[in-house]
């Protein structure tokens, strides 16, 4: 009788530290949550900031290259100056 209490008592105590370990592990996956969560709440504002970077960069280097045809009716004509710009 006294082997099955103490069989008893080994069981409860490993279900108690199961228990613990379960809410040891719930805790964890509790913080990983937060911390994607906050992730996911920072990377969707820098994508949509990058997308608006990506527009302005294609404006300016469409800009640019009208800028580059509306010039380009004019001549230099120090030969020095025509290489420096002609890069």
């Amino acid at each position: 009788m006294q082997e099955i209490v103490e069989a008893v008592r080994q069981v409860s105590r490993l279900v108690a530290d199961i228990a613990a370990a379960s809410m040891e592990q719930t805790s964890g996956i509790e913080q990983v949550n937060a911390a994607v969560t906050q992730i996911d709440g920072t990377t969707q504002p820098n994508a949509a900031l990058v997308e608006e970077a990506a527009a302005a960069a294609s404006a300016l280097d469409e800009q640019g290259r009208s800028l580059l045809r509306a010039v380009s009716i004019f001549s230099i004509s120090s030969p020095a100056v025509s290489a420096r710009y002609s890069a």
